[in-house]
């Protein structure tokens, strides 16, 4: 081999080989799989984990991207931060696809979409209203409140830059609560597309050039393999928590559970009212809770279980029922937290369980009328006891024994504090309470 071609070959090689790495890189995202998550709901510490795991995965099985499926009312000012900086430290290509048709990416949701080195919107879907304010609604006064808004804009501004997306339109979804429909979205660029499925945001991608950890990657998912990453049941399980429906429906049940346990002790309602409840709470904690709203559910179900013990003939009831139901509908308030998710029970469900709970309360106040109103037939257990009834002493009167009469072993004591032996014969002369005031039945004084 002639030493003068060694170089020029050496030279070739090398800049094949670095065509080959060049090319490897930018068709990097061309490889592998497409990881899809679901995120809807709440954003709270679990969906973040969830997303955080997720992502981290897909990068480690060398997944071409991964999309997320967003539909968020907003949530945690912290796990949204985590989200957010899960999608800008990204290796792999990040999408984030607001969908289905009808959803939203609101408050959290405006932050985690413009994160992602891609975002598409199904049409039907609207983003932004990102602005700071307190537990009651309105603006942050003060130092604070300035604090807290140029924290926001500084934070939205710099994932615009960072994304290279309208930073004029995302400041103002923070400044001015701007929210735009899909369409105003893609068209101010605030967004990448439209994009009605998962084959279509593929389509969508393919061919975008995106900078990654330094590199240049280009996307090709079309034909890509999907994975559906969902959540461990676990996971499910919390996440579901923080449904506003779910935590109202697991208080609600939890203290109807607490009330018959009082009523009708068998640990069993009991144990499963309380864990309803540390449920609920558990929920609550993610979501913008109104104290007032929940004292009002308690009082609601407290007077309706009053109407077995109290004659109200009815008005006990319909407090009940009215409490529960201005309890229900003022259950959550308006967000403290500045991303915090703006929640409310469902129409339906609060119709329903409100509906139901007058169907019962009706139901006990009849019970409790019919209770008052039935004559009681001696002999006959659980009724209320005549006086003129027979029975039999079980324990000796000193003062205080106990007799067997209408089918029923009561306490009882003579008129007169005398004691009576078991076995002998009583007739009852009048009801204390429970307790049953007796003398000596006449034939078996006679026999004696």
């Amino acid at each position: 081999m002639n030493d003068r071609a060694r170089p020029g070959r050496l030279i070739l090689a090398l800049g094949a080989m670095l065509l080959a790495l060049s090319a490897a890189g930018s068709a990097a995202a061309a490889s592998g799989h497409v990881v899809v998550l679901r995120a809807s709901g709440v954003v709270d510490s679990v969906l973040a984990a969830y997303i955080a795991e997720g992502v981290g995965r897909a990068e480690r099985d060398g997944a071409a991207a991964v999309v997320i499926g967003l539909d968020t009312p907003g949530g945690s000012l912290d796990a949204t931060q985590d989200i957010v900086s899960t999608l800008l430290e990204a290796t792999i290509p990040t999408i984030v696809w607001v969908s289905p048709a009808g959803a939203r990416a609101a408050s959290a949701g405006t932050f985690i979409t413009l994160a992602a080195h891609l975002a598409y919107m199904a049409p039907g879907t609207n983003i932004g209203a990102a602005s700071p304010i307190d537990a009651s609604g309105g603006d942050i006064e003060g130092t604070l409140g300035e604090k807290v808004l140029n924290d926001a804009i500084a934070k939205m501004r710099a994932i615009a830059q960072e994304r290279g997306r309208n930073e004029a339109w995302a400041v103002e979804t923070v400044t001015n609560a701007k929210s735009s429909p899909a369409s105003e979205a893609v068209a101010v660029g605030a967004v990448d597309g439209l994009a009605a499925s998962l084959d279509e945001v593929f389509a969508a991608a393919t061919g975008r050039e995106l900078v990654i950890a330094g590199r240049t990657v280009r996307v090709d998912l079309v034909g890509a393999a999907t994975e559906e990453a969902a959540m461990n049941p676990f996971q499910g399980f919390l996440h579901l928590l923080s449904d506003p429906n779910i935590a109202f429906l697991l208080f609600t049940i939890g203290f109807y559970g607490l009330i018959f346990e009082l009523q009708n002790p068998n640990f069993v309602t009991g144990i499963l009212g309380a864990f309803s409840i540390i449920l609920a709470l558990i929920g609550f904690g993610s979501l913008p809770l109104n104290v007032a709203g929940l004292l009002l559910l308690g009082l609601g179900v407290i007077l309706l279980a009053l109407e077995t013990t109290v004659t109200s003939h009815g008005l006990l009831t319909v407090g009940g029922v009215i409490c529960f139901a201005l309890g229900a509908s003022a259950l959550y308030t308006t967000p403290g937290d500045p991303l915090g998710p703006i929640v409310a029970v469902a129409q339906p469900l609060l119709w329903t369980m409100s509906l139901t709970t007058a169907a019962f309360g009706a139901l006990i106040a009849w019970a409790a009328l019919r209770s008052r109103s039935m004559v009681a037939t001696p002999g006959t257990a659980g009724a209320p006891i005549l006086v003129g009834s027979t029975g039999v002493v079980r324990g000796p009167t000193d003062p205080l024994g106990s007799v067997f009469a209408a089918g029923e072993e009561w306490t009882a004591r003579t008129r007169d504090g005398s004691r009576l032996e078991r076995g002998a014969g009583i007739r009852v002369v009048a009801v204390e309470g429970l307790t049953l005031v007796v003398e000596p039945e006449a034939s078996s004084s006679e026999s004696a």
